[in-house]
């Protein structure tokens, strides 16, 4: 889940985001039937699924421009790989229709190399990275310059329930390591919430544990394919694998494991065998909203506490998952200019706030943190403010989609991973994908 909130569309707000996404929908279709002559020229933003937030800004944005434009939204598919497909195919044919664009951070490499995107000016790049967490930055740059502007972030943090947490007499008033949360679920006999799907939530995965454990996937991400040096065969590549493989051969993640993803997981984790989880933040808007049903227990929420992202070794730094959207503007678009000062508009801290506390996606920018209402709506945002700062990108390189499904198909299911066996032979297969030697 780096890129959408799939739980504001099953809720009350789901209907209205529904609504939203019709009416924006309508609007972009007819744009095309004619527009008046000397009219504001008309900006196209393709946005991810939400609840509406980006609509409503697209119609913010508008109205403050005083005329100068008007932003209508098209809506990209569900999942993040359909939507990076589709862009891709739309950058490449030269589509002028791509003004605005919502990428997910690990695809920002892949329309940067080729010159897809249009560049940012210095000034814009100055005013709109001023304040933006450091984790939420690096995913927006590349080769080091900023090549689209953060909009929001996304991080996982670790979710526990403190009536665990307290039996195993494990104090989360400090940073907590893997190995002590695995420890803590199984002295108390409960199941640890992690996504093992054969999916880009695996990849997520990965990376954060071979990132706390102070290594990179990728070692030379601007490299060409064929001189592309991967870092999982690794002493950290193998310490991920360790812990992916006792969580999978111990059943410490459930009878649903091979198949979990974050939604499941969630569910995993508000039942009775529920003990630490690490996920994003739509759980606690999620958690709430099945307890004011009646669907869960009021005594859950009280039972729920959160903390920063286990750590692979005690006494370092923990290196949490970052995902989000950054905004960019397609090398063709007809008006570059305009596109850049409306995604001026759409990222103030103030919007940053308001999409924060309406759709749940957290900020990329320190300050809108301080906004009223914030802690209110999200008690963890100081958490999620501290972990975008440690945040590490997924591997920034144009050939992430293959290094993503090399990992997917080679360290899933997790009871079938090998801290001697599985790092080597990852890396040795996408590395031969890379090659053309063999095929995902």
């Amino acid at each position: 889940m780096p890129n959408d909130a799939r739980y504001w569309g099953r809720t009350r707000k789901g209907a209205r985001a529904a609504a939203g996404v019709a009416l924006a929908l309508g609007a972009t279709l007819l744009t095309g039937c004619g527009s008046d002559e000397g009219a504001a020229p008309t900006l196209t933003w393709y946005i991810n699924p939400d609840a509406g937030g980006q609509a409503e800004l697209a119609k913010q944005c508008s109205d403050a421009s005083g005329g100068a434009y008007t932003i209508e939204t098209s809506l990209l598919p569900n999942d993040a790989a359909s939507q990076r497909e589709q862009l891709a195919r739309r950058l490449a044919a030269g589509d002028k229709s791509m003004d605005i664009m919502s990428l997910d951070p690990p695809n920002v490499p892949e329309y940067a190399e080729p010159g897809y995107l249009a560049p940012v000016p210095d000034d814009v790049a100055e005013r709109t990275t001023e304040g933006v967490l450091e984790g939420a930055l690096a995913g927006a740059k590349w080769k080091d310059k900023v090549v689209a502007v953060p909009f929001w972030a996304n991080t996982q943090i670790l979710w526990y329930r403190k009536s665990v947490a307290e039996a195993a007499q494990l104090d989360m008033t400090k940073p907590v390591t893997w190995d002590q949360i695995i420890d803590a679920a199984q002295s108390q006999d409960k199941y640890i919430g992690v996504q093992g799907a054969r999916a880009e939530s695996m990849t997520v995965w990965v990376n954060a544990l071979v990132a706390s454990a102070g290594g990179e996937i990728v070692q030379n991400p601007d490299a060409s394919a064929d001189e592309l040096q991967l870092g999982l065969d690794t002493e950290a590549g193998k310490q991920a694998a360790e812990v992916v493989s006792t969580i999978g051969k111990e059943g410490l993640g459930g009878p649903g494991l091979p198949t979990q993803t974050e939604n499941t997981s969630m569910i995993q984790f508000q039942g009775d065998q529920g003990s630490f989880m690490v996920n994003y933040p739509f759980v606690w808007p999620a958690t709430n909203a099945s307890v004011e049903e009646g669907a869960l227990p009021a005594s859950l929420i009280e039972d729920i506490g959160w903390a920063l992202y286990p750590a692979m070794n005690e006494g370092e730094d923990t290196a949490p998952p970052l995902g989000g959207i950054n905004l960019g503007v397609g090398s063709n678009s007809e008006h570059p200019d305009l596109a850049f000062e409306a995604i001026e508009c759409i990222v103030s801290p103030e919007n940053q706030a308001q999409y924060f506390t309406t759709n749940g996606n957290p900020p990329s920018n320190e300050e809108a943190y301080n906004a009223p209402g914030i802690e209110e709506t999200f008690p963890m945002a100081p958490v999620i403010r501290d972990s975008l700062e440690l945040a590490v990108p997924r591997p920034q390189t144009p050939y992430y989609n293959e290094i993503s499904t090399g990992i997917q198909q080679t360290w899933t299911p997790p009871s079938d991973v090998n801290p001697d066996t599985t790092p080597a032979e990852s890396q040795e297969f996408i590395l031969a994908v890379l090659r053309g030697e063999k095929l995902l």
